[in-house]
């Protein structure tokens, strides 16, 4: 049996680990990576090889785990696809709302080629239609129902209370004569969290794959994520501007707005402040929540046979249209924002960013992970300005980080949901978070249970034999990191600026117009490379 690891590996998308086991070939999970140019150009890999996949294993509807289906179902894969009901029901709606953006921004970057007299511009990750082939091949199983995909795979799925219809799946794979049991954590949620239920851990396994996303550290003042809020919105509406969220459309939308319902029940929330949910995804996706409320904790089935709706507000407005959405930016006073995406790198967000991140009296409230190369990262890391749809901005709004709104369980959350599952020869492999969060989690699991979890690469090769043993790792060190040429670049650079300093006693000769138009355009450059140094 082996796997590779195609995404999320030392990072926290593009998760998808590919199976071979039982003379088939199948994913758990295809993501979308997201983050810098040199990191999602991995969503154009050749490794998947969507043709030869038998099937596929979706842990949940997020796009970071589910994303690249529709490019599988675009050039060959027809296999079945394997979610929970709401998982089926979320992704229906979410691979629409990202193929509509993948055909909107090939649309855009069109544009741009055709303006600066530019040929073979790029084109959409996939199409809408692409989508809905992707939806025709689900099928839906219950948790803790075994099923089996293929002869000698068994698979099992487990609450992992991270969004509705989450799961962490448990795979018994009979071949050669021998039962392997391995464990797919799945994103792992927080134990208390709002309106789904708590993780759940699976029976033992040989092999465990689990999440690190906080694998560094665990949520400061959970208990304190409503009144953080209270604080960011009474900030700006004393001084009559409005609160940001940038919200992922999926469970946390849901969960902000069960918390602005808490704070309206407290006397907290302005009456003369109206919440807008700037998101058509999130609209529909709470559509689902209702529908599927048997998947709600105890208190939010609670709440809802008291007749009282935790996603129900007096001002709440909710915003489908481009027309609507852009009238949120004419609106004079203080409001409250909620829109897509989390991590600010797409979506109707970046417009409210636009025009209210430059405001001292404004409120943006991070809600969720930030990915590494993400602009939502650059903010909550302080950075002074962020440059939004080419026009480079001041950072004056006053930025909030609370992570109790996490979907994701803290370090000792983690560590906890892993303690039953070990036992003599299991082998952990840490994958889905960031390196410095994988080695503190992994010193830690060492510490407490004394065993090594194994921190996996990308692009890296796994062959199981069983029992909790590996055979040695193959490495792609080259093909997962391609080596950049500074050397090159450099070179290039200084010699184009002797080129330029070369010409520079004939530019000096040339009508005074001419010379300031070069003069901007040398100031352009040096502006650009203060910032580069900057970063450096």
């Amino acid at each position: 049996m082996k796997v590779q690891f195609l995404g999320a590996a030392q990072t926290v998308t593009g998760s998808c680990y590919m199976m071979e086991a039982c003379g088939k070939r199948f994913c758990v999970d295809c993501g979308m990576h997201q983050g810098n140019k040199a990191i999602e150009e991995r969503n154009q890999s050749e490794l998947y090889r969507p043709g030869d996949i038998d099937f596929i294993l979706v842990t949940h509807a997020h796009i970071d785990h589910s994303g690249l289906l529709p490019r599988m179902a675009k050039q060959g894969f027809a296999g079945p696809i394997y979610c929970t009901k709401a998982t089926c029901e979320l992704l229906e709606l979410m691979l629409q709302d990202s193929a509509h953006i993948q055909e909107m921004e090939a649309t855009w970057e069109a544009k741009k080629f055709q303006r600066r007299g530019l040929s073979n511009p790029p084109v959409a990750l996939y199409t809408v239609e692409d989508a809905l082939k992707a939806s025709s091949l689900f099928h839906t199983v219950d948790y803790h129902t075994v099923f089996e995909p293929a002869p000698g795979i068994s698979v099992t799925y487990y609450d992992a209370g991270h969004i509705l219809g989450s799961g962490s799946l448990r795979l018994q794979i009979r071949e050669n004569g021998k039962t392997t049991t391995v464990i797919f954590s799945g994103d792992i949620g927080r134990p208390q969290s709002l309106i789904v239920r708590n993780p759940e851990t699976p029976p033992q396994a040989d092999y465990i794959f689990m999440e690190s996303t906080y694998g560094d550290r665990d949520h400061k003042d959970e208990h304190r994520s409503v009144e953080e809020l209270g604080e960011a919105i009474a900030y700006s509406h004393s001084r009559g501007e409005k609160v940001i969220i940038p919200a992922f459309a999926v469970e946390r939308t849901q969960e902000i707005l069960y918390c602005l319902h808490l704070l309206a029940r407290q006397g907290k929330l302005p009456e003369d402040m109206p919440v807008f949910v700037d998101s058509p995804l999130a609209i529909r996706a709470t559509e689902v929540f209702e529908r599927n409320q048997e998947l709600f904790d105890s208190e939010a089935r609670r709440l809802l046979a008291e007749g009282d709706n935790p996603f129900e507000l007096p001002n709440l407005r909710y915003t489908l249209s481009k027309e609507e959405s852009q009238a949120i930016n004419d609106y004079t006073g203080p409001a409250i924002v909620i829109s897509a995406s989390g991590m600010c790198n797409a979506g109707r967000v970046r417009h409210h960013l636009r025009h209210n991140i430059w405001k001292p009296g404004a409120s943006i409230v991070f809600v969720g992970y930030q990915g590494v190369g993400t602009p939502g990262r650059k903010i909550v890391e302080k950075a002074k300005k962020i440059t939004l749809f080419g026009e480079d901005m001041e950072i004056a709004a006053r930025i909030y980080t609370i992570n109790g709104f996490s979907g994701h369980a803290g370090q000792s959350q983690l560590l906890d949901w892993l303690e039953p599952l070990l036992a003599s020869n299991v082998r952990v492999i840490l994958t889905h978070g960031e390196s410095n969060a994988q080695k503190t989690l992994a010193n830690r699991i060492l510490q407490r249970f004394g065993t090594s979890p194994h921190i996996a690469a990308y692009l890296e090769e796994l062959e199981i034999e069983g029992q909790g043993r590996d055979a040695a790792a193959v490495l792609h060190e080259a093909q997962a990191h391609p080596r950049v040429n500074w050397e090159f670049l450099t070179d290039e650079v200084d010699r184009k600026w002797g080129m330029f300093k070369g010409r520079l006693s004939d530019v000096q000769q040339r009508p005074w117009v001419e010379q300031t138009d070069l003069q901007d355009a040398l100031e352009k450059l040096d502006y650009a490379l203060t910032r580069l140094l900057s970063r450096m």
